[in-house]
């Protein structure tokens, strides 16, 4: 999956862990924010039911809280609930217009759908309201590759990087996107600059799979009959 949502901004992951204990413990047991807080947490740990269900508990507390909506449809996105993802960002969107991160888990629903056209336009809402979120670059390049557009798709990841240098997604699809383009050397570099920056295991033992790929000698005629014990 290409996701990896918004929830992950890798160099502040431990104080926003810490602002979501605090903001739990801080807030009263039951209020709308409790709920959102301790819904944060299950998303951060990988629980994306148990997100989704307290996610749902601060909107009937407080029907209006927006975020509540734009972090629900982050944990649907996550488990494949694009439908359920693309409701909630519109529901956001109508309590509260101006909400680049609605617009971001949108394009990624978009994404997963394969609706790519739309994916576009909703990044491009994002970066119009936050030229700096370095994940509407990287949401836009993936539609881009899955179009078959790698100039555009790189050109994104390199905006990505240019915002945040050790954003590893920015280096993972800038890979395939070089691969795309038969550009080895470069996409082997992009795969190994993934792996020393990444924690996620999956994608890493991708990466190290075309990396393999990318290394493996060319067979030609020639190779394969001498393999075969035809050659001269």
């Amino acid at each position: 999956m290409f996701r990896r949502l918004w929830f992950v901004f890798i160099g502040i992951f431990a104080l926003l862990m810490l602002a979501a204990i605090v903001g739990c413990e801080a807030a009263p047991e039951g209020s709308a924010e409790w709920y959102f807080a301790r819904a944060y947490q299950f998303a951060k740990q990988g629980d994306y039911n148990s997100a989704i269900t307290n996610y749902t508990d601060a909107i009937k507390v407080e029907p209006l809280l927006s975020k509540a909506y734009v972090n629900r449809a982050a944990a649907y996105d996550s488990i494949g609930e694009y439908d359920l993802a693309i409701i909630d960002c519109d529901k956001a969107l109508t309590l509260e217009a101006n909400l680049p991160l609605a617009y971001l888990n949108r394009a990624s629903a978009y994404n997963g759908q394969g609706n790519y056209d739309k994916a576009i336009q909703d990044c491009e809402s994002a970066i119009q309201l936050d030229n700096k979120l370095a994940q509407a670059y990287i949401n836009r390049a993936i539609a881009y590759n899955h179009k078959g557009d790698m100039g555009n798709s790189i050109a994104d990841c390199n905006k990505a990087l240019d915002i945040n240098p050790n954003l590893p997604d920015g280096y993972y699809h800038r890979a395939f996107a070089y691969e795309a383009l038969l550009k080895t050397d470069a996409a082997i570099a992009d795969f190994n600059k993934f792996i020393s920056l990444s924690d996620n295991q999956v994608l890493i033992e991708t990466a190290r799979q075309e990396i393999i790929k990318l290394m493996a000698p060319v067979l030609t005629p020639t190779t394969t009959s001498s393999a075969n014990g035809n050659g001269r």
